[in-house]
């Protein structure tokens, strides 16, 4: 078996606004593997600042994990603990080049184009006009659930936007899911928490940052407004390391990354405890190529969720794979008469 890898830069259609800063540009890496005359295709969508592996020795891991690929998936898997979205873009890699086509991972009747995957519609943060403007796209694309980037401009003028949402919509027409990506203080976040409470919010995600988990467990006990769990996750490895997280915080939602936390390994450990909580969960994709995404999207179907999933990051790219996934009338298709166009 040969295995090589390759940097790919994703350019953003247009400046997508974070609490982090603006992302213009998004660095991927693709894993190739050649076996027999079959190649099969992986993507270790690494997300910089953010990811536990944002080293400067991200490129020599991939280089050793193709110099070493004699080892196998399962000892390499291992191997790579803290390096998630190199497992994550192994495990598609072997998928793919076990599969009898490289890109169809998880045959279901969602690949076969019977069925299709529910999505929220992404609200990037920016300006209260353009943030309208993107509401009013995606509610006219058919959206039921809205997720809306909050913690970046000025608050009084986000909840003014979500109480124009919902004096057109009610919570019965649209599902609304706020991402505050840490952007909270401790001190401030209930009282901003019992404010956003008066939109009959489906949850928001993340209010203050990761690692505080006494303030982020009293912010879960008091809070008028279900909390998601999302950065939280990241870089936490061993499965009583979970365990104890979810006992101690008791979130209302955890949502998983593949790339973030360890790929379909990572995240069924994560489910698994969820379930046995009661706590609920969806997937979301971490702003990766059409081949990550597809491969997170094939997975997600067969997990049987009823909730939207976080799965509507294909189109915000110039540049990205062509594939058969499209997004209409709010959710995720795979439409069987688009080719793959995957050439590097």
């Amino acid at each position: 078996m040969k295995a090589t890898y390759h940097k790919y830069i994703l350019d953003f259609k247009k400046p997508s606004g974070t609490s982090r800063g603006v992302l213009t540009q998004k660095e991927t890496w693709f894993i190739i593997l050649e076996e027999d005359g079959k190649r099969g295709i992986g993507e270790c969508g690494i997300l910089r600042s953010l990811s536990i592996e944002d080293k400067p020795n991200y490129e020599d891991r991939l280089k050793w994990v193709c110099d070493h690929i004699h080892l196998g998936k399962k000892t390499l898997i291992h191997k790579l603990k803290h390096y998630p979205s190199i497992q994550f873009g192994l495990e598609q890699a072997f998928l793919s080049l076990e599969s009898q086509n490289e890109f169809l991972l998880y045959p279901s009747d969602f690949t076969s184009g019977k069925d299709s995957i529910e999505i929220n519609g992404l609200i990037w943060m920016g300006e209260a006009s353009f943030m309208k403007r993107q509401i009013k796209e995606k509610l006219h694309q058919g959206f039921q659930c809205i997720k809306m980037k909050i913690g970046a401009i000025d608050f009084e003028t986000e909840i003014n936007l979500l109480r124009a949402i919902r004096k057109e919509f009610s919570s019965n027409e649209i599902e609304l899911r706020v991402d505050a990506n840490g952007a909270f203080l401790p001190d401030e976040a209930l009282e901003k928490l019992k404010c956003l409470s008066e939109f009959e919010l489906h949850s928001i995600e993340q209010p203050i940052k990761q690692g505080q988990f006494q303030d982020m467990a009293r912010l879960c006990e008091l809070s008028p407004l279900p909390i998601a769990l999302d950065e939280e996750l990241i870089g936490v490895f061993d499965v009583t390391e979970k365990e104890e997280l979810l006992q101690v915080i008791k979130p209302h939602y955890i949502i998983l990354k593949p790339s973030l936390v360890g790929g379909y390994g990572g995240s069924a450990d994560w489910i698994d405890l969820a379930d046995k909580m009661d706590i609920g969960w969806w997937i979301t994709s971490a702003l990766e190529s059409n081949i990550g995404l597809n491969a997170i999207a094939q997975w997600t179907y067969t997990l049987n969720s009823k909730m939207p999933q976080g799965l509507g990051t294909g189109g915000l790219y110039t540049n990205n794979i062509d594939a058969p996934l499209e997004v209409k009338n709010g959710a995720l298709h795979y439409n069987r008469k688009v080719d793959w166009n995957f050439n590097l």
